[in-house]
């Protein structure tokens, strides 16, 4: 008995500046639909990170049907996942002449579509 053995496209964006927690709410609300659902839930969705995740996918269908040769029809979100990227470390003036340290998080975008 052979085993299948599917295909994977995926497309990654790195440290882009908004923090993993509010990239994996977004990325919530599309793993495991079909792409084309998944393109329109991002479409509509208000969150600045969603403008985001919808450039990875459409990155990762292109990627599907160029180097794969997929159905885009046929695609739907494998696996999307947000890590921790790089922090930026600053600080900010208070008074009385001190500092106090805030980060600037990042976070790295990954997303893979499969067919069927």
């Amino acid at each position: 008995m052979e085993a299948v053995v599917k295909k994977h496209a995926k497309a990654m964006v790195r440290k882009i500046r908004i923090s993993p927690t509010k990239v994996r709410q977004v990325l919530a609300l599309i793993r495991g639909k079909r792409a084309e659902e998944a393109m329109t839930i991002l479409r509509f969705s208000p969150q600045k990170a969603a403008r985001v995740v919808y450039k990875v996918l459409q990155s990762a269908i292109a990627n599907a049907e160029h180097n794969y040769g997929m159905d885009t029809d046929k695609l739907r979100v494998l696996a999307a996942c947000a890590d921790q990227g790089p922090s930026m470390k600053r600080f900010r003036p208070a008074s009385m002449g001190r500092a106090h340290p805030y980060v600037h998080r990042t976070s790295h975008v990954t997303v893979t579509v499969t067919e069927g």
